[in-house]
């Protein structure tokens, strides 16, 4: 079970970690592709607008200093010291008069894109206006272009046909075509194979992670699952052999039924006192199961209930054990500060002091002493239950309050218990806000420690 629940834990991570990224991809993928898609327009329309202005202005508009048309050297230099006058673009321009695109400075933004600026003619045909172009259309790819856009209004779009982006615009100066290779737009398939590739290497990383964080993440889910079963395998075990005596007892008076109840009350106490037992095992069953639930439903202390005084509670239950401490040989001390007071539930208090002082009662030793004390200590009700005898063993030390757990010296089932006392006793300390701890060894015998907030109110 606790397989199959970790490989879903791991099943549902990696689904939602594969979704994440492919929802986070396709996003960054599309605003590239939008991205490539708009600077390839931009290109197209900057070609245009480049070469309709160079249109506006021919060389002819532009005369050297010596006011006559300078082609070549003009006057007033040489071939080998030519005099062009004018600004740098004005010497740039061909003998058409067209300026190449102007680079460098901060205005320069995005990627290079080659283009192919063409003019439409009268006649209908396509010549190349712009020196400054950067691409150029072979005769029978412009000649497709050319009759797919004859018919077409201004406008921009995509040749599947030739494998192009189009702009085109009619102006002052003439109808101008602009193109741009289809691949000029096909940036984004490379990021999206770039992301793929990080996609799978990171669902890989976080398949590792998700194996290691399973196992982290589902080790209360298995220690809880072997309690469960453990408490289970126990609660049946102890339920079996009161049912086996019952069930016993009930054939042996069954198979005389001419006696009497009192020739056969051997059979009818023994089968009372199994009875009696199987309810005090199913009444601390039920309590620890209410207690679970209630632990589970707060997670955390139990909510205030109401105010108890601690001093008169302890106090009434060292009353009724002085006589058990007697008839066990056992001398009962005490010392309780007055005043100490809880919140909480009396009748829960009750079973927890009840628990301790009778655990210490039954396995201290001939003629051995218990103290119970109760002191106020830094906000806390401090209760000490302490014993003399034999101390419980290292190994079962950490164990006490684990339910239906026995140590084979310290508790045994003779003595009546089943191993849910101190169990119940942990779960009402932590109900209540507070914890319970225990402490053992031969030379000073056994301790019980329970810290308890204190009702300030």
């Amino acid at each position: 079970m606790l397989k199959k629940l970790r490989l879903k834990f791991i099943a549902l991570n990696m689904a939602m970690a594969a979704a994440v990224l492919a929802v986070v991809f396709t996003a960054i993928c599309a605003i590239n592709y939008q991205q490539s898609i708009g600077d390839v327009y931009a290109a197209l329309n900057a070609a245009i607008e480049h070469d309709s202005q160079a249109k506006k202005e021919p060389l002819a508009d532009i005369a050297p200093p010596d006011g006559t048309a300078w082609k070549g050297a003009p006057a007033g230099g040489t071939d080998d010291e030519p005099d062009l006058g004018g600004s740098a673009v004005e010497r740039a321009r061909d003998d058409e008069g067209n300026a190449p695109f102007e680079i460098g400075g901060k205005k320069q933004d995005g990627r290079f894109i080659p283009v192919a600026v063409y003019q439409v003619g009268e006649d209908g045909a396509l010549e190349a206006v712009s020196d400054a172009g950067t691409a150029s259309l072979a005769d029978d790819v412009l000649e497709q272009a050319g009759a797919a856009l004859a018919e077409r209004g201004d406008g921009s779009g995509l040749l599947d046909g030739v494998g192009l982006y189009y702009v085109k615009r009619t102006n002052d100066s003439g109808t101008f075509l602009a193109f741009a290779d289809k691949s000029s737009g096909d940036g984004w398939q490379t990021l999206a194979w770039t992301l793929a590739g990080v996609g799978v290497a990171a669902l890989l990383v976080f398949l590792v992670i998700s194996l290691f964080f399973s196992r982290w993440a589902l080790r209360p889910v298995e220690a809880a699952w072997t309690q469960q079963k453990r408490f289970v395998a126990d609660a049946s075990h102890e339920l079996k052999t009161p049912l086996t005596v019952i069930l016993a007892n009930s054939s042996i008076v069954l198979e005389h039924p001419e006696r009497s109840v009192a020739s056969q009350s051997q059979w009818v106490e023994s089968t009372q006192t199994e009875a009696e037992r199987m309810q005090q095992l199913v009444g601390d069953l039920l309590l620890l199961a209410k207690l679970d639930e209630g632990a589970g439903a707060s997670a955390g202390p139990s909510p205030a209930r109401e105010r108890i005084d601690l001093t008169d509670l302890l106090e009434g239950d060292l009353l009724q054990f002085e006589s058990v401490a007697f008839e066990r040989g056992v001398e009962l001390e005490s010392s309780v500060d007055p005043g100490v007071e809880v919140r909480g539930d009396a009748s829960r208090l009750h079973r927890l002091t009840t628990t301790l002082i009778d655990n210490a009662c039954k396995y201290a030793d001939d003629g051995g002493r218990v103290d119970v004390t109760l002191r106020k200590a830094a906000r806390k009700a401090e209760l000490v239950v302490h014993n003399t005898g034999p101390a419980i063993a290292d190994d079962d030390l950490p164990h006490v309050f684990d339910r239906f757990y026995r140590a084979d010296k310290a508790r045994t089932r003779d003595e009546g218990g089943y191993g849910l006392g101190l169990a119940i006793a942990r779960t009402v300390a932590e109900e209540h806000g507070g914890t319970i701890t225990v402490t053992s060894d031969a030379e000073h015998g056994t301790a019980f420690t329970v810290a308890l907030p204190l009702d300030d109110c």
